[in-house]
């Protein structure tokens, strides 16, 4: 069986690629390489480095005939998309139809794309939200991810795609950039090991709900498979932004005390997911405990970040 990994060489997706690899899946990683880092890549996946708005995208698939494509290529700032929000646009929105169009065109059996758990439902009415949370997001990149959903369920239904949604959470963990378009964990760890100042968006009350990026590729893998569907990927509790600064400071053994800085256009304040219906449907549950994901993500940026 053959997958294309979109953003194969990011963050998140090269977790996924390792892991479609060791489960015998034949990988190819379609990645432009704006963000993403040719080190990052497993030297047993295939890299076209294309933008998944080139038409030429279509070639590829009609040559390589994918059975499964992981769709986690994005503009994935949310502060780029209110100040670009046709730059943000144009690359969720109009680059995820060409590869669902590719994916159509050449048979693929399964579409596996990631949504954003953190900004779809916009300020939630309930806590933690489930799938069934109105869709209400406040920044375009929220609704950038959530309008491809649509273009999911259409294709489905009009032509027999099968899909499966993740709605991620936060997600941290080795391979973050914390010069990039980057988490909080991954700022925060790059600027304790560095000693700089810490700055705290707002009063860091703010909560998110932080999951290992290991669990989450496991999630991509028992999506391949799953019944057709929106699944939200979560560990179902809140974690403050304080609490993460804390957590940190004795990891990192961090001097400084945090200041606090404006909040920022656009972001949530209490956002936590539900993933009852992924452990029911998809056998998924979180197995990374906050505690040692921030341990094993410091112990990466020590050596492969700061080359310690």
């Amino acid at each position: 069986m053959k997958i294309f990994v979109t953003g194969g060489a990011g963050f998140i997706g090269s977790h996924v690629v390792d892991l479609m690899i060791s489960k015998g899946l034949e990988v190819v990683v379609i990645d432009d390489l704006s963000t993403g880092r040719t080190s990052n890549l497993n030297p047993a996946a295939k890299l076209y480095q294309i933008d998944i708005r080139d038409p030429k995208v279509l070639d590829i698939f009609l040559q390589e005939k994918p059975d499964y494509v992981s769709h986690h290529a994005a503009q994935m700032d949310v502060r780029r998309s209110v100040v670009e929000p046709l730059f943000d646009a144009d690359v969720n929105i109009v680059g995820s139809v060409n590869l669902i169009e590719a994916a159509r065109k050449s048979g693929v059996k399964r579409f596996v794309y990631i949504s954003s758990g953190g900004t779809v439902y916009g300020e939630p009415q309930y806590l933690p939200c489930d799938e069934e949370h109105p869709i209400i997001p406040i920044c375009q990149y929220g609704v950038s991810k959530h309008t491809v959903e649509h273009y999911l369920y259409l294709y489905h239904l009009n032509y027999g795609l099968d899909y499966t949604v993740l709605r991620y959470p936060n997600v941290y963990g080795p391979r973050q950039d914390p010069h990039g378009e980057a988490g909080v964990v991954a700022i925060f760890v790059g600027q304790m090991l560095s000693g700089q100042q810490v700055t705290i968006t707002g009063d860091g009350e703010q909560q998110r709900d932080f999951v290992y990026v290991g669990d989450c590729a496991q999630g991509n893998f028992l999506g391949l498979n799953a019944p057709v569907g929106i699944y939200n990927l979560g560990y179902g509790v809140g974690t403050s932004i304080n609490q993460i600064f804390d957590a940190l400071k004795p990891i990192t053994d961090y001097p400084l005390n945090a200041l606090h800085g404006p909040a920022k256009l656009g972001e949530t304040r209490f956002i936590y997911l539900s993933a009852k219906k992924a452990k029911e449907l998809l056998g998924w549950s979180p197995t990374v405990t906050l505690e040692e994901g921030l341990s094993l993500t410091v112990d990466y940026h020590r050596v492969a970040e700061r080359g310690a």
